[in-house]
């Protein structure tokens, strides 16, 4: 999907006065190891952040992803703060997803500063996104009336998200996620979402609390559709840019790719290394992850690859889930 589409586009930038200046960060920092204190405070903001309680609490940046989403990065933040450069300039993130990335840096004030743009093919979550950024409370009132219930469920998922306000979309695949069949996000050829409804007692469908905090984080974030080719369009030398695209299956069975319509194959996947070549040409710190395949290892052989493991549970046999071997690539200016 392009960011020219037939669909109405929803997703908007913010206003000229309120996008984030283009400053370097504020003060260089060592680079970061395992063992650097600097690295370890990170880790322990990142850890140490407060549980959010029930009530409602005063604005406070602790954010946390509003989606499950497949392949979400909430395991391996250390090992991506582990690898970030030294200093940056802007942050570009162009498969948004869950966007625990994201998060994960704002809860430790790591994009203080700095110019922040997300972005995404799929339009609804993108769309999703921009709704909680500037009306967090209607999207807090249209998704506490939604009942744990499986006709209702069934009844929202027939619905047509786009003939719906952006509130209402939005707590619609609040919804959906939280209560569809393990927290998955998946769309048919047509576009349209069919995941079914989910075993659970009592999900937590509207946490008002992390709602706001991820409201207050949008705010200072450029949020859009777009496809990853268009970050060559804006990133500069000195920025990071960071890419999470669907993995290059491990197995036939492990091919999940069914974040929005039309998939992300082959082809794609090395238009993305060109892009990613691209960038770092430029002097732009990239880092990319995807799956440990010889595919990827031999595509990304002259930059670093790093291997991580991460528990998926997405195989469609039981059998097959568990811990899979992951990497990140790294290039540009560390």
């Amino acid at each position: 999907m392009s960011a020219n589409s037939t669909r109405p586009t929803v997703l908007t930038r913010l206003p000229a006065q309120e996008t984030p200046s283009r400053r370097p960060a504020v003060s260089a920092r060592a680079r970061p190891r395992a063992d650097d204190p600097l690295h370890q405070e990170r880790l322990r903001r990142l850890r140490e952040a407060p549980a959010l309680p029930r009530v409602v609490p005063p604005p406070r940046d602790t954010p946390r992803p509003i989606v499950k989403w497949v392949g979400g990065k909430t395991q391996l933040l250390p090992t991506l703060f582990e690898l970030l450069p030294r200093t940056f300039k802007a942050y570009h993130e162009t498969f948004v997803g869950g966007g625990a990335f994201f998060f994960g840096l704002t809860r430790a004030d790591e994009l203080r500063g700095h110019a922040v743009y997300l972005s995404d093919v799929n339009k609804e979550l993108v769309s999703t996104y921009s709704a909680v950024r500037d009306d967090v409370s209607g999207v807090v009132r249209a998704l506490e009336r939604h009942q744990h219930d499986r006709d209702h469920y069934y009844a929202l998922r027939a619905e047509d998200p786009w003939s719906l306000s952006a509130t209402q979309r939005a707590a619609r695949l609040l919804y959906l996620n939280r209560t569809g069949f393990n927290g998955l996000y998946r769309v048919n050829r047509k576009g349209e979402f069919n995941v079914p409804f989910g075993k659970y007692e009592n999900p937590t469908i509207c946490d008002h609390a992390n709602l706001l905090a991820v409201s207050k984080a949008l705010r200072q974030a450029s949020v859009e559709h777009r496809s990853f080719e268009t970050v060559l369009d804006r990133a500069e030398r000195g920025d990071l840019v960071y890419f999470d695209p669907p993995y290059v299956p491990v197995s036939p069975t492990a091919n999940f790719v069914g974040y929005a319509q039309g998939g992300f194959g082959e082809a794609e996947q090395e238009r993305l290394a060109e892009v990613f070549e691209t960038l770092a040409r430029r002097g732009v710190s990239v880092m990319l992850s995807n799956s440990d395949t010889p595919w990827v290892r031999r595509r990304y052989g002259a930059h670093r690859v790093v291997a991580v493991s991460a528990r998926r549970n997405v195989n469609s046999r039981a059998s097959d889930r568990g811990p899979i071997g992951e990497v990140v690539v790294v290039a540009g200016p560390r």
